[in-house]
């Protein structure tokens, strides 16, 4: 009895409505709703309004969760004239890019939408989406394809350029990818897409300025047109002995150290020992660059060292080691040189007068001599001959070489000694003719008139006029090989031909 009497109590306390129970948050059913409204007869009336009034909240809820549903349905739907508003904005994106993004896109939101609420008509909906995403597409490429399109023609109205093809050199390009790459057998992209209105094509441009630097003048006769061994780079060889012609001005010895500097040894001195050295340059078989460059690390040398007398041939045979290193593929040893000056010198003291005479130059032997500009020059003057004149050639070296032994020809340029040997060289095979020509005017930048006291000089070696017994040179081009050049001399005086007009 008192177990029944409990459970009736009980279950009459869960029927009475409660104030401060709070309602369950799930869905009201129809049955519950019913229940709800038998229920207010029985509730007060502050309990039933609330109940009303949850009850009114609980069915706005219901509404408001179906119709987010239809919005993000509509929204679904509605993607299209959204996805093509966005793109009218987009200019370089790929259409199979735009393609993927539309698919992610809707199938993302096409399966949210079946997550929420898998009824036949949203299925229905979801079909009818994908059935739509052609049209997307085929408007996303009539998009893109008329974008491209007015880019290609903005492009081409900039880079357009007054030149024809067949100057430049290069197949215009008919799409944007054929501008990244070069095409075959033709100049670089940059220079075939980047040259401003009204200029001249690269190959004719560089022809123009060929032709100014070895002159406009018919008279002028063009010496690196027709040579075609590389080694002679005629393409660079205007601008390499313009170059040099600056660099003479900068490495040169001193015109007067021997007055200034030094002390013990004087000109004849310097003199007996460049005889020697063409004497020692013959007995190895050396190139005559090497001479040259002897001669010049001497003068630069003592145009700073003071040095006895005694130690002099010691400076001449570490300045012919050095230079035979530099010009020679196969240099002679030390103990060659020691053994040349009968042993005079041992090789400790030749390696160290080497180190001193290089650690005071600071290892910068790259210097243009005499011998450089007389291969150029002689090139020069064998442009007017028919045939290659070889008497030329070695006369023009015998007086180049004859001036390395006179200090006084240390105030003259190598360029100017090169350019005098080539005139009077050309006087002494021909009086009949003026020896300088506008060819050698060209090629040497000297005037007729800025050659005088120079040629003037050499000829008074030619001749011995101041009775030098010193005749290695001499007796060096007196042999066959050289055509005996030594022995010849011109019948008239060369201070004849600065009268005449060129």
């Amino acid at each position: 009895m008192h177990c029944s009497s409990r459970r009736q109590t009980s279950m009459s306390k869960e029927n009475e409505p409660i104030e401060n129970i709070e309602e369950p948050t799930g869905r009201i059913t129809r049955a519950r709703a019913k229940a709800q409204r038998e229920a207010e007869g029985i509730c007060s009336s502050k309990p039933s309004f609330k109940l009303d009034q949850k009850c009114v909240l609980r069915m706005n809820s219901k509404r408001a969760s179906s119709d987010e549903n239809k919005t993000c349905v509509a929204a679904t739907v509605g993607l299209q004239p959204k996805r093509r508003a966005v793109l009218k904005d987009v200019t370089n994106v790929s259409v199979n890019g735009m393609q993927i993004d539309c698919l992610n896109v809707t199938e993302i939101q096409t399966s949210k939408q079946t997550i929420r609420d898998p009824s036949e008509k949203n299925k229905e909906m979801v079909e009818n989406i994908f059935m739509g995403i052609p049209s997307v597409e085929e408007d996303v490429k009539a998009k893109l394809a008329e974008d491209l399109s007015k880019i290609r023609m903005m492009e081409a109205h900039e880079n357009s350029l007054p030149v024809r093809l067949d100057e430049r050199g290069v197949a215009e390009p008919t799409c944007l990818g054929a501008r990244e790459y070069a095409v075959e057998n033709s100049m670089l992209p940059m220079q075939a897409f980047t040259m401003p209105f009204g200029h001249q094509s690269p190959k004719r441009k560089v022809e123009d300025d060929v032709c100014k630097k070895l002159g406009v003048s018919k008279d002028v006769v063009d010496i690196d047109s027709n040579l075609k061994d590389p080694r002679v780079c005629s393409l660079y060889a205007p601008d390499i002995y313009t170059n040099i012609r600056v660099t003479e001005l900068n490495r040169r010895p001193s015109t007067n150290y021997m007055e200034q500097v030094q002390q013990d040894i004087t000109p004849s001195m310097r003199a007996i020992l460049i005889d020697w050295l063409v004497e020692v340059s013959e007995e190895y078989k050396l190139v005559p660059d090497t001479l040259y460059l002897t001669v010049c690390l001497i003068d630069r040398f003592l145009s700073h060292n003071v040095i006895e007398k005694q130690r002099l041939q010691l400076v001449g045979v570490s300045c012919m080691l050095i230079a035979s290193k530099y010009e020679e593929i196969c240099a002679p040893r030390v103990e060659e040189f020691c053994f040349i000056t009968d042993n005079t010198y041992t090789s400790g003291e030749v390696l160290k007068m080497e180190r001193k005479i290089l650690n005071f130059l600071y290892f910068q032997l790259s210097v243009p001599t005499t011998k450089t500009f007389l291969r150029r020059f002689i090139q020069a003057a064998q442009a007017t001959y028919k045939d290659p004149c070889i008497e030329l050639e070695f006369l023009a070296n015998y007086l180049a070489e004859l001036s390395l032994v006179e200090y006084n020809f240390l105030k003259f340029l190598p360029s100017l000694i090169a350019a005098s040997a080539v005139f009077l060289a050309r006087w002494t095979l021909n009086q009949s003719v003026h020896p300088w020509d506008p060819t050698l005017e060209h090629y040497t930048s000297y005037k007729a008139s800025e050659l005088k006291t120079t040629v003037l000089a050499l000829e008074d070696l030619q001749l011995n006029t101041n009775g030098c017994s010193l005749n290695a040179i001499h007796v060096k081009y007196k042999q066959q090989k050289f055509k005996c050049v030594a022995t010849m001399s011109s019948p008239e005086k060369v201070i004849s031909v600065f009268s005449r007009r060129l």
